[in-house]
């Protein structure tokens, strides 16, 4: 099986991935008005996913910009989440099995 240290990185780039979902959902839930950026609870939720993950994204918007004012920061995130556990169980299996 894994390695314990490879697990632990493979679930903190799937809880990341979860992360990186949650703030695209709740930014256009905050765009349509659903939610309410008054409301402390609310406000608290969508402030801590914006710090988790904005930062990230920061990067990416540097070397890629926007394309007619579509964001594809988060699935350059995804793909590059996605790619890294691919790479991570890949290189645990050959040189650690």
């Amino acid at each position: 099986m894994y390695n314990p240290v490879v697990w632990l990185i493979l679930q903190l780039l799937n809880i990341y991935w979860w992360v990186v979902i949650a703030a695209v959902v709740a930014s256009w839930l905050v765009a349509f008005g659903v939610i309410n950026m008054h409301n402390q609870f609310a406000y608290s939720i969508v402030k801590g996913l914006y710090a988790l993950t904005e930062p990230v994204f920061r990067q990416i918007r540097r070397v890629i910009p926007t394309f007619g004012g579509l964001d594809i920061s988060p699935i350059i995130v995804l793909i590059a989440i996605s790619f890294l556990q691919y790479a991570i169980m890949w290189a645990s299996l050959r040189y650690f099995a």
